[in-house]
């Protein structure tokens, strides 16, 4: 990559500002201005951690939060995909006593076919999130206890409930649910004013599985990024928001692919569409150029995500960006 052309997050070097917001009674959620957010569950006997942060110096920063309000031990650490910037400080909460790492089995087998890959490829991606690379142990942050479709977890008397509802973002995707309370975690299916990445999505499936977390009426909901949504017409802004995103983006693509274009004419085409309606977003010009790319794949020849590579990584954003 030229020094003068890389990811548009490369430029993302301002502090994002964290917000530790109490949703119910068991339930906080920690968010950083559309950062990837973590989110917390406090039990009877235990604490259950949604996603990790990018590095254990960043996840230092959510335990130091967590025990201001709590010092129940932090036993559980849920992945809801396999993304470098969610698993990566999975070893600070570890070394806090930590006893199980838990992710769908397809979540799993994604880290072993693509881990590597991954992890080199967010990198180079996303300089802010991971200026403290080097408190990343070496390898691959890997689960301990995997499920297949529903989970349910006690934390003494609260019920944890982890599903999968379908594939959209990943294959993998899980999200967390709290029936009493009526609070879900969801990972990145959902995002709040702040872009999807769907590089490793199911454009198809997607819409499908936020219309199943719809059908559990959350009455709050801790999106992938973005603020905290408190409210259910905050839920459904929220779903809204994200399934009209990918709706929109694959309805462009897939049209341009019928149409017989190559993935530059439909790439522009398809950022000048949807740039006035979500081009305010967090990450929207990083997001278009792998989102568009994986739609293309889905509308011609690939049902499955092809693997990021650093490598593709550049050559994907010259060719689109150069």
């Amino acid at each position: 990559m030229s020094s003068t052309k890389t990811f548009a997050s490369a430029a993302d070097l301002e502090e994002k500002k964290v917000s530790f917001e109490r949703l119910s009674e068991h339930a906080y959620a920690y968010t950083a201005e559309g950062d990837p957010n973590t989110g917390i569950i406090i039990g009877d006997d235990a604490v259950m951690v949604l996603d990790t942060q990018a590095t254990p110096v960043m996840a230092q920063d959510v335990i130091r939060r967590i025990r201001q309000v709590t010092d129940k031990p932090i036993k559980y650490v849920v992945l809801s995909h396999y993304h470098a910037v969610r698993v990566l400080g999975a070893s600070a909460y570890m070394a806090e006593g930590g006893e199980q790492i838990i992710a769908s089995q397809d979540t799993y087998d994604l880290i072993v076919e693509r881990g590597q890959f991954d992890k080199d490829s967010e990198i180079g991606r996303f300089p802010r999130l991971f200026r403290n690379v080097q408190s990343v142990p070496e390898g691959l942050t890997w689960p301990t206890l995997t499920f297949t479709g529903k989970m349910t977890v006690w934390l003494g008397t609260l019920e944890v409930q982890l599903l999968q509802l379908g594939r959209g973002h990943t294959k993998g995707d899980t999200v967390a649910w709290l029936p009493k309370e009526k609070v879900l975690f969801s990972g990145d299916l959902v995002e709040f004013d702040a872009t999807p990445y769907a590089g490793d999505a199911y454009f198809k499936d997607w819409p499908q599985t936020l219309e199943r977390i719809a059908a559990l009426h959350p009455e709050k909901l801790v999106p992938g990024r973005g603020s905290a949504l408190q409210t259910p017409e905050q839920v459904q802004a929220g779903l809204r928001g994200t399934r009209d995103f990918v709706s929109d983006l694959y309805a462009a693509v897939s049209a341009g692919a019928a149409a017989g274009q190559p993935l530059r004419q439909v790439y522009e085409a398809a950022f000048a569409k949807l740039q006035p309606k979500y081009g305010h977003w967090v990450i929207f010009n990083h997001c278009m150029p792998f989102d568009v790319t994986r739609a293309y794949d889905e509308a011609t020849q690939y049902p499955d995500p092809r693997i990021w590579t650093a490598e593709r990584d550049r050559q994907m954003w010259l060719a689109l960006e150069g």
